[in-house]
């Protein structure tokens, strides 16, 4: 994958978009800021449903995206309506007003150990993270810490492992609801890792540390496990991230 490949790909995407819209009786509306990955359109069924059109460009962490969400069938993340896997396309349940939870002034960490829990379904099917860890392909002693921790998980659940304050959405059947899965089976203490590092919660060594201690204590997780799995996925995603993670680690140890 290139970022000509991408480029290319998204110029075709509303056209992509008009001939889903003719086949599946959707009228389309106004696109959403794009992914890095994607290509999203406001859209309504022929009754006025308002729906989405997601479109994404293929690659690793979203093979499975559909998957998961027709494993957890709206429990606590955005219905899937339908979906076409050759042309990489979702229809999906719209959240009105959609307000980034990043954004909200209420108990953000709150909502995210309720729906946690929730989206912890039969794993069965889905790429494991100790398939995760040999892609990472992590050198000295954190690859050895990796590889240690992907070989005495515990049971393996359904996780989330791009779950952060901007892919819970406000909406109307629940008061948020989770968007854009990026699946694993894995332990539950892998799962709470984008929480910890959330910049959008608070980039500081007091929020990460307050982080890791509420989610482990509310969710009865194993505090050295969580530590170990947020370095470990932090330095992984560490190429691509947006704020300056190796502080993460450092407030880690």
């Amino acid at each position: 994958m290139t970022l000509a490949d991408i480029a290319q790909w998204r110029r075709g995407a509303p056209a992509l978009a008009g001939e889903l819209a003719a086949e599946w009786g959707l009228t389309l509306g106004e696109p959403y800021v794009p992914g890095t990955c994607g290509y999203a359109v406001r859209a309504a069924l022929a009754d006025g449903t308002p729906v989405v059109l997601k479109l994404w460009w293929p690659h690793r962490e979203a093979e499975q995206e559909a998957d998961a969400l027709e494993r957890w069938g709206g429990d606590g993340a955005v219905r899937l309506l339908r979906r076409d896997d050759e042309r990489n396309a979702l229809l999906l349940e719209r959240c009105e007003p959609g307000t980034f939870l990043s954004e909200d002034s209420g108990d953000r960490l709150g909502v995210l150990i309720e729906l946690l829990p929730r989206l912890w379904k039969d794993a069965t099917g889905f790429r494991t993270l100790a398939d995760e860890v040999e892609w990472w392909s992590l050198d000295g002693e954190l690859g050895e810490l990796a590889r240690e921790l992907a070989a005495t998980q515990g049971e393996l659940v359904l996780v989330h492992q791009d779950l952060h304050g901007e892919n819970v959405l406000a909406a109307e059947r629940e008061p948020w609801l989770v968007i854009d899965p990026k699946p694993l089976a894995a332990e539950r203490e892998f799962a709470i890792a984008p929480v910890v590092r959330g910049s959008e919660l608070g980039h500081s060594k007091r929020a990460v540390l307050y982080r890791l201690d509420r989610l482990c204590a509310e969710l009865g997780l194993d505090r050295e496990r969580a530590r170990g799995w947020t370095t470990v996925q932090t330095v992984a995603w560490s190429e691509d991230a947006a704020v300056d993670l190796p502080e993460v680690v450092e407030w880690l140890r």
